[in-house]
């Protein structure tokens, strides 16, 4: 155990969260190209495959029928009870300024693992939890990111399908998510 972790043995809050800082340092290596692999759930939107880092994601559900918030941005479609909690819904492509999706059947909702942040992502697919490897990098894709740009970690190919890696907590503290009324 370092100096440091021994230091604050007496103060478990702030132990706590020095191990948490460093598990999130630790997430992040692979998609910043300094680990072996990497593990995001992997899900689309429009055309586009993404993969968010799997602690950012609490579960997967289908999508509640949310109730409109009046004055809030289109993007915000709602607020729905879920498990007896209010959960706010996000149309993660119009936040991203993409064009609006049609319903389909296999839209989901990735209900972002945060305390202080009771948020769902609508998304137009789930593909499941992909692993990716070093090899798999590909640090030349983030320009072609376009929207998605701002809240990349990483881009990596499999078998030819580009996949971006996006961090839900960087979407979650963009200026345009917290200024979510109209």
């Amino acid at each position: 155990m370092s100096a440091e972790l021994r230091s604050l043995r007496d103060d478990p809050f702030e132990l706590l969260l020095l191990l948490e800082t460093r598990l999130r340092a630790t997430r992040l290596d692979v998609a910043a190209g300094q680990a072996e692999s990497w593990t995001g759930l992997g899900f689309r939107i429009g055309k586009a495959w993404l993969a968010a880092p799997k602690d950012d994601v609490r579960e997967v559900i289908v999508p509640p029928r949310p109730t409109r918030v009046p004055n809030a941005k289109p993007w915000l479609t709602g607020v729905a009870n879920v498990r007896g909690e209010l959960l706010t819904i996000i149309d993660l492509a119009q936040l991203l300024g993409m064009p609006v999706g049609e319903g389909n059947r296999a839209q989901r909702v990735l209900v972002f693992n945060s305390d202080r942040v009771p948020v769902g992502f609508l998304v137009d697919e789930v593909a499941g939890y992909r692993q990716f490897s070093a090899g798999e990098q590909r640090h030349e894709m983030k320009p072609e990111a376009g929207t998605f740009a701002p809240y990349l970690l990483g881009a990596f190919v499999r078998e030819g399908q580009p996949w971006f890696a996006m961090s839900l907590h960087k979407v979650a503290q963009s200026a345009d998510f917290i200024n979510a009324g109209v």
